[in-house]
């Protein structure tokens, strides 16, 4: 089981009673707060739980040992997810993302925590060469914490993103293996 443990915020390998939350908050929560932010352009097929489970227990690794999602937990009580997909396997790019869905804890800096702690996990376990995450520009506090955590912006596609009937721009931040060690070297000299 991994465990990653920040300031207030652990990033761990998810349990059952885990998979019983991710499956609630995207399927059956009304007020679905966290897809309005996250890819809210991007239609949502619904499931049912089996299905659901199904799906995560046939998802790959990443690399040996390194899952494709971690849980993010407060006190050891869920929060959201922290994931990672390959864009390109040849030159070591992964796309990275958090999804905070219990919306008591947005703007309180602990998304920002585990979006670091995720980014140095994938770094320090895998031989990657860069990360990369989407969003589009309505999202200003995703572009935030990325913009905190090192990652420069790398495209801008104008009006390439609908939402509640507006156009957006999308947005593509990244962030190089060779600059995440400076980072980490400048942190650790301070």
């Amino acid at each position: 089981m991994i465990h990653k443990r920040g300031i207030r915020v652990t990033l761990r390998t998810a349990t059952i009673a885990d998979l019983e939350e991710i499956y609630y908050w995207k399927y059956v929560d009304k007020t679905q707060a966290a897809k309005k932010w996250n890819g809210p352009y991007i239609p949502e097929k619904q499931m049912t739980k089996t299905e659901f489970l199904k799906e995560w227990a046939n998802e790959e690794e990443l690399f040996e040992g390194v899952p494709n999602t971690l849980v993010m937990a407060v006190n050891d009580q869920f929060i959201g997810v922290v994931g990672a997909y390959w864009v390109d396997k040849n030159t070591n790019w992964l796309e990275t993302g958090i999804v905070t869905y219990n919306s008591d804890y947005w703007n309180g800096g602990y998304g920002s925590e585990a979006y670091s702690l995720w980014i140095d996990y994938l770094f320090e376990n895998t031989t990657l060469h860069r990360l990369g995450m989407s969003t589009w520009s309505g999202n200003e506090r995703m572009m935030r914490v990325a913009d905190k955590l090192g990652m420069q912006l790398e495209a801008k596609i104008r009006d390439a993103r609908m939402v509640d009937g507006k156009y957006y721009d999308a947005i593509k931040m990244g962030i190089l293996r060779s600059e995440w060690e400076l980072l980490k070297v400048s942190h650790h000299s301070v």
